[in-house]
């Protein structure tokens, strides 16, 4: 009986692609802070993560879990029409790695797990 790894790692296989995708979303950001005209994107993770799992329920399909980036609205707006705000994008960046970290741990105890199954 073959394991299936989607099934076993359940939704956090899913949320580990979605929080690397944020971290990517949010470094352009802030490589792109002092970029005029530059407009800030994030992406809504509890609805991309909700998005992808009941895709993943109605059957494989392409472009599965797709998460787009929306434009994000600034407490206060540069003059040059930059949305970029250091102070957020540096908070939601660090935020974003440690879930990203906290999704690796279970990951490692669910793979941990099934080692252990397996080897009885």
């Amino acid at each position: 009986m073959a394991i299936q790894f989607d099934k076993a790692l359940g939704l956090h296989a899913e949320a580990l692609r979605l929080r690397a995708e944020r971290t990517r979303v949010l470094a352009a950001n802030l490589a792109n802070e002092s970029t005029p005209g530059y407009q800030a994107r994030d992406i809504d993770f509890a609805a991309s993560l909700q998005q992808a799992l009941e895709e993943t329920e109605a059957g494989p399909s392409f472009g599965a879990g797709s998460a787009d980036p929306l434009y994000r609205v600034p407490n206060h707006r540069s003059q040059d029409g930059n949305t970029v705000e250091l102070g957020v994008e540096q908070a939601a960046f660090s935020q974003n790695a440690s879930d990203f970290q906290a999704s690796l741990t279970f990951i490692n105890m669910k793979l941990r797990g099934l080692k252990q199954a397996i080897e009885g």
